[in-house]
């Protein structure tokens, strides 16, 4: 960034602070309320359904977004990503989290700007200057201050089309990646049938059956001494890119964690939190809220993960707890009904998953030269050498 002049954020366009809305202030329609997660890196994901009433809004005076405005979320991950509001059929404000930087025209390409603030080197300097140690945020008056590169705005119009066309490889490698990962699912269902209406009329008995559930152990962040074995928790089955804590104890080797365990988190958030997976990282000691399963021959490792995942919706409906974190009991999973086909067409259905498995490894492999690729691109626009 030495070549195109920077100037505070908040030159380019006012920046607003969400709104603080209550439970209590929730209908079921309205004025649409935008969370933290409807904000993606670069794109509006738009997956929440809370609202509040258009009195209710007017009354907290709370601040309307317009078509064009760029979301940042002040809270990870990662922290200060931000998206352009696409705008939406009813009118919406923000949850307190989201800041909404309104780009004049005049000065910034919205565009543009909207590029930077996904950038690695936004992602660092937001991170520099974030309070919390747990969960860090980053205050409005702070992100006004944050300088952005302000190139002319002919070249951000040249820039924006360059940049454009390479995002547009992303979304294609996206969308393929989102049909491989649909395969297994829909070749399970092909050789199964639905687990829950059993069309084939497989054997049927209850998972507690085949499997002995392991809990994890209950870490305090005062076991987080940074040397030993990695603590394996749910954040590190979502998403293998997540850092882990590390600690010293040692502890019984039921609570160890190998490559190839299966693992079932049975704790969290509905629709990210809940699932069984196999894990394929470093060798940890498990956390709390997670299982690992021991299972009896009867039943594949691959059809096991998937039949119970093929569950997942029917077991988050018997989930207990508040409206965030909610968990399914160990009673709950053992009652759950898995088919029981035989044990060689299971095989045959784990080679077919390992098939797939090596296309979405080539895939990955091509995503992140992409994602080097425009991330490079970025560095050079920034720079003024693009």
């Amino acid at each position: 960034m030495k070549r195109w002049p920077t100037i505070p954020l908040a030159s380019l366009g006012p920046i607003a602070d969400g709104d603080w809305i209550l439970k209590e202030n929730y209908t079921s329609g309205g004025v649409r309320l935008i969370q933290v997660g409807d904000v993606g890196v670069g794109e509006f994901i738009g997956k929440s359904s809370k609202y509040i009433s258009p009195k209710r809004a007017e009354e907290l005076q709370c601040f309307f977004l317009k078509e064009g405005d760029i979301l940042i979320s002040r809270m990870p991950d990662p922290l200060g990503r931000a998206c352009i509001f696409p705008g939406l059929e009813c009118p919406a404000i923000t949850a307190v989290d989201v800041a909404i930087f309104r780009p004049d025209p005049n000065k910034v390409n919205p565009r543009m700007v909207n590029y930077f603030l996904n950038s690695k080197p936004w992602f660092d300097e937001v991170l520099r200057y974030a309070t919390g140690t747990t969960r860090p945020r980053i205050s409005r008056t702070r992100l006004e201050q944050l300088e952005v590169p302000v190139p002319p705005l002919a070249e951000q119009e040249r820039l924006v089309k360059l940049l454009d066309e390479a995002d547009e490889l992303r979304k294609l490698r996206a969308r393929a990646d989102r049909r491989t990962a649909e395969l297994i699912p829909a070749l399970f269902y092909e050789m199964f049938g639905n687990p829950s209406t059993n069309p084939k009329g497989w054997p049927k008995g209850g998972l507690g059956d085949f499997c002995e559930l392991n809990n994890g152990f209950p870490f305090k962040p005062t076991d987080w001494d940074g040397i030993g074995l990695p603590i394996i928790r749910i954040q590190n089955l979502n998403d293998r890119a997540k850092p882990f804590n590390s600690t010293s104890k040692v502890l019984p080797d039921k609570f160890l964690v190998r490559r190839g365990d299966i693992l079932l988190s049975w704790s969290g958030t509905p629709g990210t939190s809940f699932g069984c997976f196999r894990w394929d990282g470093p060798t940890g000691w498990l956390n709390q809220h997670i299982f690992n399963v021991r299972l009896d021959p009867r039943l594949e490792g691959d059809f096991f993960i998937h039949s119970v995942n093929a569950r997942l919706g029917e077991l988050i409906a018997k989930a207990h707890g508040g409206v965030g974190l909610q968990h399914v009991t160990k009673g709950i999973l053992n009652s759950v009904e898995l088919l029981v086909p035989p044990l060689s067409l299971q095989k045959s259905f784990s080679n077919r998953v390992e098939d797939i498995r090596k296309l979405e490894a080539d895939q990955a492999a091509s995503r992140l030269r992409l994602e080097a690729l425009f991330q490079s691109m970025l560095h050079r626009a920034f720079n003024g050498e693009l």
